[in-house]
This record gives C-alpha cells, sequence and structure tokens, in this order.
C-alpha cells in the first residue's frame, strides 16, 4: 500500500463518508494532494485527524471550534495525545456548561408538554414566571443564554 490513501480509503478506514471527507477539506479541517490524474491523495495522518473531528463532534463541539482547534496544529502531522488533552481541557467548561443544562432539563421534563412555545407560565426551563411573554408570541428564545 502506498504511503498516500486515496480518499476511499480513508473513508473506508476512518468510517466517514467520502462527501464527508470532501466537506472537512473545503473548511480546511484536512488537507489532501493531488496525483498525475488528478485524484485526491491523502497523507496516513488524515486518520487522525478525522478520528479527532469525530470525537469532538460527537461531544458537541461546534465545527468551527473543532476547526479553529486543528488550524492550531501542524496540517502535515496528526493530533497527539498531548493536543487532544490540551484542546479538550479548553472545551471542559463549555461541556460542564451544557451537561447541566441537559440535567436540568432531564430533571424537569415531566413539566414540559414539548409544544415549543416555550412561553408557557408554567415553564420552568425555559421561562420563569412566563417573563418572555410580554415580548410576543410564539418561541421568543430558543437557546440558553451563557453568562
Amino acid at each position: 500500500m502506498s504511503m498516500r490513501l486515496t480518499v476511499g480509503e480513508v473513508a473506508r478506514r476512518s468510517g466517514v463518508a467520502v462527501s464527508t471527507l470532501h466537506f472537512y477539506e473545503t473548511k480546511g479541517l484536512i488537507a489532501s494532494t493531488r496525483s498525475e490524474g488528478n485524484q485526491r491523495r491523502y497523507a496516513r495522518a488524515v486518520l487522525r485527524r478525522v478520528a479527532f473531528i469525530k470525537v469532538a463532534q460527537r461531544v458537541g463541539i461546534p465545527l468551527a471550534d473543532i476547526a479553529q482547534a486543528l488550524a492550531a496544529l501542524p496540517s502535515d502531522g496528526a493530533p497527539s495525545r498531548a493536543d487532544w488533552s490540551r484542546l479538550s481541557a479548553a472545551w471542559r467548561s463549555e461541556l460542564d456548561e451544557r451537561m447541566a443544562q441537559l440535567k436540568k432539563l432531564r430533571d424537569q421534563l415531566d413539566d414540559c408538554i414539548g409544544c415549543g412555545c416555550l412561553s408557557l407560565d408554567r415553564c420552568r426551563l425555559r421561562n420563569p414566571q412566563d417573563k418572555l411573554g410580554d415580548a410576543g408570541p410564539g418561541p421568543q428564545r430558543l437557546l440558553v443564554c451563557k453568562g
């Protein structure tokens, strides 16, 4: 097997669709070279970069944050265990906040009727005492604000 992998080999070995690899490349998350026949060829290190992307996405890290993290790493090498440790530590507080929000949602889910209006006077999760009702009908706030 050559030192460079085809897009199909990377897709098979990483478990990621070819179209996803193309997308990652357009976003600058991974890079390829071109063969004489103008086909993509990837260094073996791309497998670890793709694994890094998949793990970060799985824990809820936005793709823009992943791209920023990968931009701080050498583009021609695979992220190391130390790289992952450093980057995951930077993401820890954001993940802790999300986990706290999910625990709160789980613990108070029985009060939610799932209508999506988020302005009910009973909604202790998103709208205590129906404060958003004064702002108008419908979903006034869909995301939990930080801070």
